[in-house]
């Protein structure tokens, strides 16, 4: 009778090793509670991960993790099992060939409405990252009213009110002024005061409602109620420099097409504050903490110079 292999204690044909990523996938989704925070860990998708923990259940023979429809629970086995795969992988760990050389990146999920990532953060990005090459940036897009759940990131930029939203930190609290391009005001009687608008026309965007500073210029006119609804403050300044329209534009946003003169400013003597601030809201229990505190401070520095430029710029038009 063949004797078991040293170190085995059974036939080596009756042995079934899983493979190293699905017992990394099982114990990060144990301890992390769901599929989604795994896979931030481990660099991939929930999906890989949920794979790899049903191909470990299946050579198993046996249920590991029960998914409830908040988070993933350990079934009396998974909780027997969990312990012994966790002292295997920190045995493997102390391997020095399995350790990893030189300094590791940290992972950093940026959600931002599109306006703010294309004019306040991306052309910032190579500075933040020579500043910290250790941080691997990933910005998501978000648009305001229109996504229903928030996408599972360690930091938000949001558009909102600082009060309702327990945690934020304002960036940008901007002032807004009447902006056209140079073909539409050329098409359009002369321009002397605000009432001389009447029959002009006024793109719409739910973030910036024309309310506010029609009021402050003295008109009692109802919110604009024809032409296209631009949930998107870039694509509003977009609509604007193609001449289709007057809009209100935040100067941080809209600086490059101000400096061109693509867009020139209305009766700059009448702004008004924005509806609503850009907001960062860091994610509580983020596992990325120590990146997140360092991309807040250094957004808020960056956001700190756009906003000092454009006050320096609203106070040279009046």
């Amino acid at each position: 009778m063949r004797q078991p292999a040293a170190g085995y204690g059974a036939h080596p044909h009756d042995l079934r090793f899983p493979s190293i990523d699905g017992l990394r996938a099982f114990e990060a989704a144990a301890r992390l509670g769901s599929f989604e925070r795994a896979a931030e860990e481990l660099a991939v998708t929930a999906s890989a991960v949920s794979k790899r923990v049903a191909t470990l259940e299946d050579l198993l023979g046996t249920l590991l993790l029960n998914r409830g429809p908040k988070a993933l629970v350990l079934t009396a086995p998974g909780k027997e099992y969990l312990p012994q795969v966790r002292a295997a992988l920190q045995l493997l760990a102390t391997v020095p060939l399995h350790q990893r050389r030189g300094p590791r990146q940290q992972r950093l999920r940026v959600t931002t409405p599109p306006t703010f990532a294309r004019q306040v953060l991306v052309p910032g990005l190579d500075a933040f990252c020579a500043a910290h090459p250790d941080i691997e940036l990933e910005v998501l897009l978000s648009i305001p009213y229109l996504d229903g759940s928030p996408h599972d990131s360690d930091i938000e930029v949001r558009v909102g009110d600082v009060e309702q939203l327990p945690g934020a930190q304002v960036l940008l609290a901007d002032r807004v002024v009447a902006v056209a391009a140079p073909a539409l005001i050329a098409r359009l009687p002369p321009l002397r005061s605000p009432a001389d608008l009447a029959g002009a026309p006024l793109l719409r965007t739910p973030l910036e409602p024309w309310t506010p500073w029609l009021r402050a210029a003295g008109l009692p006119w109802p919110e604009p109620t024809t032409g296209p609804k631009l949930v998107d403050l870039g694509l509003t300044l977009e609509a604007a420099v193609c001449g289709q329209g007057l809009t209100l534009a935040r100067p941080t946003l809209a600086r490059q097409w101000l400096d061109a003169g693509t867009l020139r400013p209305l009766f700059p003597h009448i702004t008004v504050p924005a509806t609503q601030d850009y907001l960062l809201l860091p994610r509580a229990g983020s596992l990325n903490q120590d990146a997140a505190e360092r991309f807040a401070h250094w957004l808020q520095g960056r956001c700190a110079a756009l906003s000092a430029h454009a006050s320096a710029w609203l106070s040279g038009l009046a």
